[in-house]
């Protein structure tokens, strides 16, 4: 036991010494105060400061763990150490000062110095080098040192600086800069330009920087396919022809060639534009052949569409077409002439108002103002149509390549101030809503319509129901009871005492015992659901419902018929089949008449027709209203 107490205290007895060796109890820890960067070849200062230490003192400079650097003794009550370093490519490290003091011993913290190489020799890289590419390619740009270390790099473009913040102007260009290197993955137009960066250490008291040449990089667009055309001179008496071949989007220099029937003809460098021009033989009326053009690139080839060399002269007899323009107010405004011609490759036109020639502007000012020429003079404008403007227009063509060719007429025409009677905006409004007033108007009257047929229809369907009933119910006989003798009772079938259904013949004649007592009598009736009374003892009549009829059976009789009694042994299976109204007894007697009404057959009949015909109205109305703001909508806008 006494053994394992002893190793316990082991550890606790090396920390204590540890303590006592490296500060003591006594002496507070020291503080190095230096700086963190330094250039190659320069000299640094390191302070070593330990406050409240009794003198002497004595400091020293350690580097990475215990390597000595510099020492210093302090025999006065100065309490700080200075020490001077030249920073070389191994001065690089941690550094901390140790403090010596009456036999204690205290440590600073760490102070880590970069060594510093002075940038020089910067300039900029391509790739492709040069940095001459067409567009849609990638283009790296890259910042290179001859020497430096710590270094940062700023890129400028047309000696604006690239930032990635979204405000700057060169964020639509997409140039990302990323570390000593710009890249861009599909260059256009818009990236051409001159680049160039700037690389250098920023520290606190000194910083230096180092900037490259500019770098001047050219985006190529490619090719379009050239168009090809032609013109003809007259020089003396011969005619000569110029071919005309042309890029509309390139970057030159191109090489232009002419094939005439797939042979070549001429080539032209062209160094600051893409147009070439070859001259070409050329007869009027002849076909010379077929030409193409060619352009070519160190990266493209491409051919324009064939042209056949062939000039007509002009002839046949040329026509005028006349189109009025008009305001929205529908007053005119102006006049278009076209010149139809149809033979003549290369015409020229001249215009002409009752015989008065109308200047064409290669020859000078027009005299009228208010005319307007175009398409080479084809097309003949009158921007104000007055009663001066008015009159008869001819038109006349001729070979524009040669003054001394015959002129062709056309017939003239008669252009005049008229006023077309056009709808307005205004009128069409008016119309619209007196069409839907009228509209309205006959869809009330078909309503009404509908209603009225729907009453006769339910009136001729009441008949034919009624009429059926009669026929069916006509051998029936509806009971009221009456306690009479069964010797006193004279039963008779009902079609034998009537020779129509709709009229009441009292022909019936009663039996003495009838005659005696003025109750009994007979309720002949000629509605459809009246049941016919039959006189039977009340005890027989009890007996027969209660032994044949089931408890399910229903009553639709609910009013009085004889005084305060109602008749309560008439049913039928369904609930409310049928409406019981009364009537006023037939002759003499005291027993009031029922008449039956169906309750269903009006009911459904109503419904089908309602339902089918609102809503076609509904839908005819809803239309109406959408295409009535739809005109409120464009009279605004107008």
């Amino acid at each position: 036991m006494k053994k394992k107490r002893e190793l316990c205290l082991l550890p606790v007895l090396v920390v204590a010494c540890l303590v006592s060796i490296m500060g003591g109890s006594s002496l507070s820890s020291p503080i190095l105060i230096g700086p963190d960067k330094a250039y190659l070849n320069s000299k640094v200062v390191f302070q070593c400061r330990s406050p409240g230490s009794p003198p002497p003192n004595t400091y020293e400079l350690l580097k990475d763990g215990n390597h000595l650097v510099a020492t210093s003794n302090d025999l006065q009550d100065d309490q700080s150490a200075t020490f001077f370093l030249k920073i070389s490519v191994t001065s690089e490290g941690s550094y901390h000062c140790r403090v010596t003091a009456g036999g204690n011993m205290g440590l600073s913290g760490t102070v880590r110095l970069q060594v510093v190489i002075p940038v020089s020799g910067t300039m900029v890289t391509s790739d492709p080098d040069p940095p001459i590419l067409y567009e849609g390619l990638r283009l790296t740009l890259t910042c290179d040192v001859t020497k430096g270390s710590h270094l940062s790099y700023t890129w400028f473009y047309n000696r604006q600086e690239v930032t990635s913040s979204p405000t700057s102007p060169l964020t639509p260009l997409l140039l990302w800069p990323v570390g000593n290197t710009l890249v861009v993955e599909r260059v256009t137009a818009k990236h051409a330009g001159n680049y160039s960066c700037i690389a250098g250490t920023r520290m606190q008291t000194n910083s230096r920087f180092s900037s490259s040449r500019e770098v001047t990089v050219r985006v190529k667009a490619y090719l379009s396919v050239p168009q090809i055309s032609f013109t003809i001179s007259k020089e003396g008496s011969s005619f000569c022809g110029n071919v005309t071949c042309m890029s509309s989007r390139g970057t030159p220099p191109v090489t232009f060639y002419l094939f005439l029937d797939d042979k070549e003809v001429g080539s032209d460098v062209a160094t600051e534009s893409l147009v070439a021009w070859f001259p070409v033989a050329m007869v009027p009326g002849r076909d010379m052949g077929t030409v193409r053009c060619t352009v070519e690139s160190d990266a493209q080839r491409l051919t324009s569409r064939p042209l056949t060399l062939v000039v007509v002269p002009v002839g046949g007899s040329p026509k005028v077409d006349v189109e009025y323009l008009y305001r929205v107010d529908s007053k005119m405004a102006a006049a278009r002439l076209q010149c139809l011609l149809s033979l003549g490759t290369f015409p020229f036109f001249s215009w002409s108002l009752n015989g008065s020639l109308l200047l064409h502007p290669s020859e000078g000012d027009s005299s009228h103002p208010s005319h307007a020429l175009a398409d080479g003079g084809r097309t003949l404008f009158l921007t104000e149509i007055t009663l001066e403007d008015s009159g008869y227009y001819r038109c006349r063509a001729r070979d524009s390549y040669d003054v001394t060719s015959a002129w062709v007429e056309s017939q003239p025409v008669l252009v005049q101030v008229t006023e077309v009677a056009t709808t307005t905006i205004e009128v069409m409004a008016i119309v619209f809503c007196c069409f839907l007033m009228l509209t309205l108007a006959g869809g009330v009257a078909c309503v009404m319509w509908m209603l009225n047929r729907q009453r006769d229809v339910v009136a001729s369907s009441e008949q034919r129901a009624r009429a059926a009933n009669e026929r069916r119910f006509s051998e029936h006989f509806c009971i009221i009871p009456d306690p009479l003798p069964l010797s006193d009772i004279t039963t008779r079938p009902l079609r034998s005492q009537y020779n129509r259904r709709d009229e009441i013949k009292p022909n019936l004649r009663p039996t003495s015992s009838s005659q005696n007592n003025p109750s009994m009598s007979f309720y002949p009736t000629n509605y459809y659901n009246i049941f016919f009374k039959h006189f039977i003892p009340f005890f027989r009549l009890k007996c027969y419902i209660f032994k044949t009829l089931t408890t399910k059976l229903k009553t639709p009789i609910d009013c009085s018929t004889r005084g305060g009694n109602t008749l309560d042994h008439c049913y039928s299976n369904f609930r409310d089949p049928y409406k019981a109204v009364p009537r006023h007894p037939f002759g003499k007697s005291d027993h009031g008449a029922i008449l039956l009404l169906p309750s269903y057959s009006f009911i459904l009949l109503v419904q089908y027709i309602c339902q089918s015909y609102s809503f076609i109205i509904l839908v005819q109305y809803i239309c109406q209203f959408y295409s009535f703001i739809i005109l409120v909508q464009y009279i605004c806008q107008s």
